[in-house]
């Protein structure tokens, strides 16, 4: 790995290590919510200033700031805030973003809190937040929260496949693991215990039917279910995938959007 990979997981460690510290002093009556900037030109120091200027007139010493320096996504803690008065506070922070930053377009996302979130529910939140498309203020409900109690193994030698495919689980709640081949991946199923595996059939080392088949071989407290994603089209192949216990099976180019309801579909 990289001197910068391993700089950038090292900061974001840091990042979700500090927001649990904060959180945990507040786990009840404390409103969360994380902000991005997307089509600022500015510079995330200038957004940061902004956003830290406006919470300290709104709580003093109480409401705290924190940044992810990888994306420039922000934490805001506001203890003793109800929901509606957070997204009312939301608002007038969106606002005044707008007429200081000018190209700034923020993301929200807001969550009450009664008790301290996972940090992979936090991952969530902030990874929805960079990614959203919306300029609504996105309300984190308890259902969202769940969901993260899913492990999904992505499994394909395709970096920019894989990272695209995690990113999109991660919106969806999921926690996820990727691995670049058959071996590696019968591997962590075997220790991680993944409630899906995601996985292409063209792979090093074991590929197809008799990596499916080791999957469904190893000894694990329970099977994971499979999904097949795949470039391979063949009537024959898919038939013998179903024959052999895969759960679905879907081509490549594929919608985003039906990959996510076909996942939901078997995990629930």
């Amino acid at each position: 790995m990289s001197q910068s990979a391993t700089l950038q997981r090292v900061q974001a460690v840091d990042f979700y290590g500090r927001l649990e510290e904060e959180v945990r002093e507040h786990s009840q009556g404390t409103a969360l919510l994380f902000l991005y900037c997307a089509g600022d030109s500015s510079g995330s120091e200038v957004e940061l200033s902004e956003v830290q200027s406006f919470v300290d007139q709104l709580s003093g010493d109480n409401g705290k700031v924190l940044q992810d320096a990888n994306n420039g996504v922000m934490a805001i803690t506001l203890p003793g805030y109800s929901l509606d008065a957070a997204h009312y506070q939301a608002l007038l922070l969106k606002q005044h973003l707008q007429g200081r930053l000018g190209e700034a377009d923020p993301r929200i996302t807001l969550a009450e809190l009664t008790e301290t979130p996972s940090m992979q529910t936090m991952k969530q939140m902030a990874e929805s937040t960079r990614l959203s498309t919306s300029s609504d203020i996105h309300i984190f409900t308890q259902e969202e929260a769940d969901r993260d109690q899913n492990r999904i193994l992505i499994v394909d030698q395709d970096a920019t496949v894989r990272e695209f495919l995690q990113i999109r689980l991660a919106m969806q709640g999921y926690e996820t693991l990727e691995a670049l081949d058959g071996l590696e991946a019968l591997e962590l199923i075997a220790k991680w215990e993944p409630d899906l595996v995601l996985t292409e059939l063209n792979l090093h080392g074991i590929d197809g039917l008799p990596f499916i088949h080791h999957i469904q071989q190893l000894d694990v407290k329970e099977s994971p279910k499979i999904v097949v994603l795949t470039e391979k089209r063949v009537e024959q192949t898919i038939s013998q995938c179903f024959q052999n216990g895969v759960d679905d099976y879907v081509t490549k180019p594929f919608s985003p959007v039906e990959l996510d309801a076909r996942i939901r579909r078997c995990l629930h």
